[in-house]
């Protein structure tokens, strides 16, 4: 069989983010030059050129929150869409310190050196105080980052339930407009619901640590399930006897799970991204595992799949975003959480009458 045929590459067709800056910062000019307002059509050119600095700016107009910038960020990714698809969307998640972004630093080097072009979209978590990020991807990826068919967009979660970024969906068409063949998703690794990231890849790795206690314990069952292949990381100098002993432990525990919708059983391996070990066989159980869910059909569905899902979580959004925006609901919230704070009306019967008033306020337009 023609190899360039069998190639996991060769692919069939195919969220809102709080700002991070300070808002008067946001006013003054110089920010706002670095959002497109008007030339759409010019940035989604250079964009399609593969030009970074104009994906980078893409992408901050569709994480903008600004209400301003919404018309102009749908037009952009209504560009896009048409040459969105064909990459490759790997979600990589794990518990912190498991090495996520020396696991991806280290692929991405394995596939640039293969002259394929890698977008890493690293999500940061936001603090619940300030609503800050540090985004220091490119620190930790210096390597990868100093490559020029390498991309690494770190972005703040914003709380976001399963560490990724509202926008994610969006930033991946525009990274495959931009003609990037493999995307990265890398989640928080909270240990939160990590359904998200699923729902927009299409092979989820799971990165896990041996040597560091009851190592099974330590996981949650949800996220094994999940997973299409499981990588216990970090497996050199004298951890590496140790990621050795957890493999058949690793593979009797996912024995225990039902088989995947994909009809293929998640393998199990060591991977040192210091030495390098097993990077280039962690690569080709990738690429068999989009092989085989390409044949059986499966590779379709779940895009299929995805998109609706995005449809339901877009509409969710939106109907939020309409409801706590809506005049009549401003007006009366702050008066609902007194009576709350009182104990005057239990948070059931709040949430309907604000309901209630939300739909007559909308009926009456």
């Amino acid at each position: 069989m023609d190899k360039k045929k069998k190639s996991a590459l060769n692919l069939m067709n195919g969220i809102e983010q709080p700002t991070q800056l300070n808002e008067k910062l946001i006013q003054s000019s110089k920010y706002k030059k670095t959002i497109p307002e008007t030339n759409i059509d010019e940035l989604f050119v250079k964009l399609r050129q593969g030009d970074r600095t104009s994906l980078a700016r893409a992408i901050t107009l569709i994480e903008s929150n600004l209400e301003k910038d919404f018309n102009f960020a749908h037009k952009l990714v209504e560009l896009c869409l048409p040459y969105s698809g064909n990459s490759l969307r790997i979600g990589v998640t794990g518990v912190p310190g498991a090495g996520k972004s020396t696991f991806i630093e280290a692929m991405g080097m394995f596939l640039t050196e293969d002259k394929k072009k890698i977008a890493v979209l690293a999500v940061d978590p936001s603090s619940e105080r300030s609503k800050g990020s540090i985004l220091g991807h490119k620190t930790r990826m210096e390597q990868l980052s100093s490559q020029s068919n390498a991309f690494i967009r770190p972005s703040p979660s914003g709380g976001t339930l399963g560490g990724v970024a509202r926008k994610t969906n969006e930033t991946i068409i525009l990274c495959e407009a931009a003609g990037y063949d493999i995307i990265f998703v890398e989640t928080v690794g909270v240990g939160q619901s990590e359904t998200l990231v699923k729902n927009m890849v299409d092979f989820f790795l799971l990165i896990v640590l041996a040597g560091a206690g009851d190592e099974l314990q330590g996981i949650k069952r949800g996220i094994m399930e999940m997973a299409d292949a499981i990588i216990i990381h970090k497996a050199d100098g004298d951890n590496l006897r140790n990621a050795e002993r957890m493999v058949p432990v690793y593979k009797s525990a996912l024995h225990l799970f039902r088989m995947p919708e994909s009809k293929v059983l998640p393998q199990v391996e060591i991977c040192s991204s210091i030495t390098g070990l097993n990077i280039p066989k962690v690569w080709d159980i990738i690429e068999q595992h989009l092989n085989t869910t390409k044949e059986n059909g499966f590779f379709n569905q779940n895009r299929n799949k995805q998109n609706i899902a995005q449809l339901h979580a877009t509409i969710d959004t939106v109907l939020l975003n309409s409801f706590y925006n809506n005049k009549d609901i401003k007006t009366v919230f702050a008066k609902i959480e007194q009576e709350l704070s009182k104990n005057a009306i239990s948070p059931y019967h709040a949430a309907r009458q604000l309901v209630e008033l939300y739909n007559k306020s909308k009926g009456s337009l």
